[in-house]
């Protein structure tokens, strides 16, 4: 039987869910902006418009509610969903903070619903790749990675929602930040010492425009992380380094650039190493991908991987540095 999808939101991430079911069929959606509501389900035929929010995660015609609303909305629109009986999927950061992440967990074990976290960089090929050949032992026992995220603004860019506190929850550190968050803490593990720091350089914004983290595993294992919306031209790069190589990732496509992963192995003799350089220049395909693995976690009953622990370990993260 084909699943019914509601989708909340219908900005530009909603839109992307929206052309990303991976089989699913989209039959209603809702946004404040009635007009933008009205070209999602203009987009694809048969799709409903719900005046609001609560009429369309009632409706008997939705299976599982995707939610691309602003941070403020996340928590929400989950539970509502979930109190209705239906699974859902939540874009990043899930809530604005852990007791957010707690309702909704709470909710959804009450109720016994699937909520998956949209951490779609885990999807994207470099990534799966990447984790190929740790998984293989080729670069041998993980030391530390060395991520960087960032991107420019655009006029008015600190009047914009994501400037505002009490839509967000916070700056750069938890819109880009707990993607960098999430994919150390998948290569290396949870991070009980978390050192670091979020500053307000440049935007006429209460929150922050850059942040800088060290996290430690219990091992001693290190990610050092830096966000930035001063970034000015986009970028993207995440090294991971073993003891017998290094694996870096960089761009994600369109003006991140073209999505590559070098394979630095080292050699008997050491020096200069082997050096494989592979690119993935079609279109991303992680956004499928990930809601694909969603309907199979729906379909098996189980626990997804990106579920709410994993967003409430990175927002535990940016709570930390936040109170500093």
């Amino acid at each position: 039987m084909t699943v019914r999808v509601g989708i909340v939101g219908c900005g530009l991430i909603g839109r992307r869910r929206a052309a990303a079911l991976a089989g699913a069929r989209l039959t209603v959606c809702a946004d404040a902006d009635a007009e933008r509501a009205a070209a999602v389900a203009q987009s694809q035929p048969g799709v409903k418009v719900a005046a609001r929010f609560d009429e369309l995660v009632r409706s008997d015609e939705v299976d599982v509610v995707v939610i691309a609303t602003t941070n403020d909305m996340l928590a929400t629109v989950s539970v509502a969903a979930i109190e209705s009986g239906k699974h859902v999927f939540v874009e990043k950061p899930g809530g604005r903070t852990t007791a957010e992440i707690d309702r909704i967990a709470a909710a959804a074990a009450r109720r016994q619903r699937l909520v998956r976290v949209g951490f779609n960089h885990r999807y994207h090929p470099a990534f799966i790749a990447a984790r190929r050949i740790i998984d293989a032992g080729t670069i041998g026992p993980l030391m530390f990675v060395r991520g960087r995220y960032g991107h420019g603004g655009r006029l008015g860019y600190a009047r914009e929602w994501r400037g505002d506190h009490a839509r967000s929850g916070g700056g750069e550190l938890i819109d880009q930040g707990v993607h960098l968050i999430d994919l150390s803490r998948c290569l290396l593990g949870r991070f009980p010492r978390v050192d670091g720091a979020a500053h307000t350089y440049f935007w006429d914004m209460p929150v922050d425009d850059n942040a800088f983290l060290r996290l430690t595993t219990a091992e001693g294992r290190v990610a050092f992380l830096h966000v930035s919306c001063t970034e000015w031209k986009n970028l993207f790069s995440f090294e991971i380094y073993g003891k017998l190589g290094k694996l870096h990732i960089e761009g994600l496509g369109g003006t991140y650039g073209v999505e590559r992963l070098a394979h630095y192995q080292m050699r008997p003799e050491m020096g200069p190493p082997d050096t494989v350089i592979y690119e993935y220049p079609h279109a991303d395909e992680s956004w499928s991908l990930e809601f694909e693995e969603f309907l199979e976690d729906i379909r098996l009953g189980r626990q997804p991987a990106a579920g709410l622990d994993a967003a409430r370990e990175a927002l535990e993260v940016v709570e930390t540095v936040y109170s500093r």
